[in-house]
């Protein structure tokens, strides 16, 4: 019997955890579901005698080590900054990894340590990064085998609220962790245009933003990726001219977070005293000059150009910024504060769906003439707990770790999901849930 360790039983797990159930009789594997809340891990196993909940801390070195070495496979959907933990720890006792997360610098040091052990640490292996490294990979091999040279390569996804859902004035809920959310656009985004290197400082992110059309779907805006240059080498695209990487939003989303940027209500760099016992009222007046609790709607409309009675200042309002509202969460960044706000307001209701969209747009010459192929991804929630994002993130994941333990996925070192011995397998199953890309 083979033993799969889960290490994170989030909003991201639900579709995974279901998946390594549902295989667990014919596939032969035990499975260990691990968190530092107990209920929510066992929530999570249901009734399943193929699984089990623990809690340990995961910065307990000894309790997580003597877990590592019981597995043959460990699946982490603990915070970035944690997976390096688990790591080094896979790499002492020969046991593969797989995380959905960017690789880091520390992450792509092990490299060297993990062929050495003989192991796996399979990174970006989710929804962004993961389905789009899969789905972009496959058409650029088909376009190269086919004589064509890549000249441009955008590339689009957002988690959204379905349509049916979308039910205010932002267009917009959370359906994963509002923190990264909150911190989004915070490093200078770097692209490739026309040949050359472009750079977005973080005060310019939310304001050069680009229209992307999707079929069905309409327009959205999106907002640059922090680095699509990383991409050039490992997808074999350095005859592009221009890459570029973003985040799809609706429209006018991206100008009214710039509005609580440049508050300063994204900032979590310093905590603000008594901030339990301020309003929300309280707040803005701290962030705006020469504001108070009389003026504070005039000194607003000021500080965004824009009049009380337009689109802009009315979602400002609708957040319940202008409220008497106290905060009630103590010695808080401005960055909790609001995420402590937003996670009320854009919290998706019981029944509600939420949606992923991708969008790939590539040009390429072949027989000195110029074409284009886009391809377009939807995928619709089952519910609140099943969601779009949990199920584009888990799903890859879960069907990588089968790949594995079976022995198709044969890769040693830190790598990332981008050869045929990727792609061709798990975009095949990923069609059997509904998530396949349609081209046009």
């Amino acid at each position: 019997m083979k033993h799969i360790i889960v290490f994170g039983a989030g909003l991201s797990s639900s579709y995974l955890i279901k998946y390594l159930l549902s295989n667990a009789k014919k596939e032969n594997w035990q499975i260990s579901i691990i968190d530092a809340n107990l209920e929510l891990a066992q929530k999570k196993v249901g009734k399943s005698q193929f699984a089990k909940a623990i809690a340990i801390d995961i910065n307990n070195k000894e309790e997580r080590e003597k877990l590592i070495q019981t597995a043959d496979l460990v699946i982490s959907l603990l915070p970035p900054t944690l997976h390096i933990l688990v790591a080094k720890d896979c790499i002492k006792s020969a046991k593969n990894l797989i995380t959905a997360s960017y690789v880091s610098e520390e992450m792509k040091s092990l490299d060297k340590a993990a062929q050495k052990a003989g192991i796996l640490l399979l990174n970006e292996i989710g929804l962004d990064p993961g389905i789009d490294h899969l789905s972009a990979m496959q058409m650029i091999h088909h376009i190269q085998k086919d004589g064509g040279e890549i000249t441009s390569f955008k590339s689009y996804c957002g988690g959204l609220v379905a349509p049916e859902y979308d039910d205010n004035p932002w267009n917009y809920k959370f359906t994963w962790n509002p923190r990264n959310v909150i911190l989004a656009g915070q490093a200078t985004a770097t692209y490739l245009e026309n040949k050359q290197v472009k750079f977005i400082p973080p005060n310019r992110i939310f304001n050069q933003t680009v229209d992307v059309m999707v079929p069905e779907l309409g327009k959205f805006e999106s907002y640059a990726n922090r680095d699509s240059l990383g991409y050039i080498s490992p997808y074999g695209i350095d005859s592009a001219h221009t890459v570029l990487r973003g985040t799809l939003r609706r429209k006018n989303y991206c100008q009214n977070w710039n509005y609580l940027v440049n508050l300063g209500l994204t900032d979590d760099t310093y905590k603000i005293a008594n901030s339990e016992n301020m309003t929300y009222r309280d707040l803005m007046a701290a962030f705006l000059s020469g504001a108070n609790q009389q003026n504070l709607e005039i000194q607003l409309s000021r500080f965004m150009n824009k009049a009380q009675t337009s689109k802009e200042f009315q979602r400002i309002k609708w957040l319940g910024l202008l409220n008497d509202e106290k905060i009630g969460i103590s010695n808080a960044s401005p960055a909790q504060i609001l995420q402590h706000l937003l996670t009320q307001k854009w919290k998706l209701k019981k029944g509600e769906l939420d949606m992923i969209v991708m969008k790939h747009e590539i040009t390429y010459k072949k027989d000195k003439k110029n074409f284009k192929a886009n391809s377009s991804l939807i995928v619709k929630g089952d519910d609140e707990v099943y969601t779009a994002m949990a199920k584009t993130v888990g799903l890859p994941m879960a069907i990588a770790a089968k790949l594995i333990l079976q022995g198709k996925i044969v890769d040693k070192g830190v790598r990332i999901p981008l050869s045929p011995m990727y792609y061709e397998p798990i975009l095949k199953e990923l069609a059997k849930f509904d998530i396949k890309f349609i081209e046009h």
